[in-house]
């Protein structure tokens, strides 16, 4: 018989606490890779516990908004958890992404503190400046602003067993851990999705779940910041289960073949844009991909170029995943062996994942029977809490629990999605 009362408990536990008392019980094992660089899980509790603690002495606290404009890196990572630590609302900024929308994130993400690695263009962050009212701190030594890195090695070392509990009990009350991340615009306005602690309990949920399957614990290999879903999801579901995050700043594709290979990657997930780069790659040939388990490739309205040559030349390990940032896992479609059967199947982007459920819906909300198109429905507990500061766009994406996908599809007797339009994004409702 369950326990009501613990599972209430546990439901009020920061995410990020319940995850550092898992990192506690891993110790040693291998939790974060980037180059020749690498964390165990009881050195990345500790840094997080250690940036929380240098975050706190620039009263930086639950309930703000902070924006981080910070690269692929282990301290980007140890930033997002000891914020959410605190009880804060964080937005990662897109590094490729077009100086206006940056800025724009920055204005609409209303950012209490700004938080940049060093060697940032000086200009870009004289410009989000005017937008942010407290001082920026800095990852890194930079003149006049205070280095989170150092203030962090020095927290480090005055961290004892009271100081943890401290900190980790704080993590049960108070304000919630959110993020905001930039999904497009919408009349002319910047669309931040908000995803609520819940959100990434589900993610710990899951990650524990895959953990208790017996299944080998993935070694995933992340390409971009963490300003996507599509790569930070994956690189927390990595954590959460024991596994391995490996961290690389946009390798070319000879490169990536030789981070796969060196570091054992047994995940990684790729624009399909990328995949007739990194086919037409002469190391490509020579690398040994024998680790890959897992080659994630996002849906798209018709087969992927490249899609069979990669299923050929890796074997049965690509998949294809199909979300947006407002529910980052919708459907997935694993390529476990060919299927002479159904080979329009190319074209899916496979059946529900997770607890996630879909439907296809007619224009007044009715659901429509298998092959008929309509608009793509979604829900599960991936979903987005909504869109910040925008409750009409919210209203009308979410309806009784169910996101509004704004994408065109339909399914297959068998419950396979079929993708016939993306571009209705941010023009819903209208």
């Amino acid at each position: 018989m369950t326990d009501p009362g613990a599972e209430r408990r546990s439901s009020e536990l920061n995410y990020v606490a319940q995850a550092l008392e898992f990192f506690a019980l891993m110790g040693p094992a291998e939790a974060i890779v980037h180059g020749n660089r690498r964390y165990s899980y009881a050195e990345t509790r500790a840094a997080v516990l250690a940036m929380a603690t240098a975050l706190r002495a620039h009263q930086v606290h639950g309930g703000m908004t902070v924006v981080a404009m910070t690269g692929n890196h282990p301290e980007s990572l140890i930033l997002h958890l000891a914020l959410h630590l605190l009880g804060c609302r964080t937005g990662f900024v897109a590094g490729q992404a077009p100086r206006r929308d940056q800025l724009g994130f920055i204005e609409q993400a209303a950012a209490d503190v700004l938080i940049h690695d060093s060697g940032v263009a000086d200009d870009l962050i004289g410009d989000a400046l005017a937008h942010v009212p407290r001082p920026v701190l800095s990852l890194g030594a930079e003149e006049g602003r205070p280095d989170l890195l150092t203030e962090m090695v020095l927290a480090a070392a005055g961290i004892q067993a009271d100081g943890e509990a401290a900190l980790s009990a704080g993590a049960r009350v108070g304000h919630e851990p959110q993020s905001l991340f930039y999904a497009g615009h919408a009349a002319r306005q910047p669309r931040l999705v908000l995803h609520r602690q819940p959100f990434y309990q589900a993610l710990f949920r899951r990650g524990q779940s895959y953990r208790a399957s017996g299944e080998p614990a993935v070694r995933h290999l992340a390409i971009q910041n963490l300003a996507a879903t599509s790569v930070l999801i994956p690189v927390l579901l990595a954590l959460f289960q024991g596994g391995t995050a490996i961290l690389a700043a946009r390798p070319t594709p000879g490169r990536l073949a030789a981070i796969i290979e060196r570091e054992r990657v047994t995940s990684t997930t790729l624009s399909p844009l990328r995949l007739p780069d990194l086919l037409a790659e002469p190391a490509l040939a020579r690398a040994d991909w024998s680790s890959l388990r897992y080659l994630n490739c996002g849906a798209t309205t018709g087969p992927p170029v490249g899609l069979m040559q990669a299923i050929e030349r890796f074997g049965p390990v690509v998949r294809i995943v199909y979300g947006r940032t407002e529910m980052p896992l919708i459907t997935d479609y694993p390529f476990l062996v060919g299927d002479p059967a159904h080979p329009e199947r190319l074209r899916s982007c496979g059946t529900p994942s997770g607890d996630a459920r879909v439907e296809v819906r007619d224009v007044r909300g009715a659901v429509l029977p298998p092959g008929e198109t309509g608009e793509i429905w979604a829900t599960g507990s991936l979903v987005m809490a909504g869109y910040a500061g925008q409750p009409e766009l919210t209203s009308r994406a979410l309806v009784d629990g169910w996101l509004r996908t704004g994408d065109t599809g339909y399914t297959d007797p068998d419950g396979f999605l079929y993708l016939v339009d993306r571009s209705g994004a941010g023009e819903r409702g209208r």
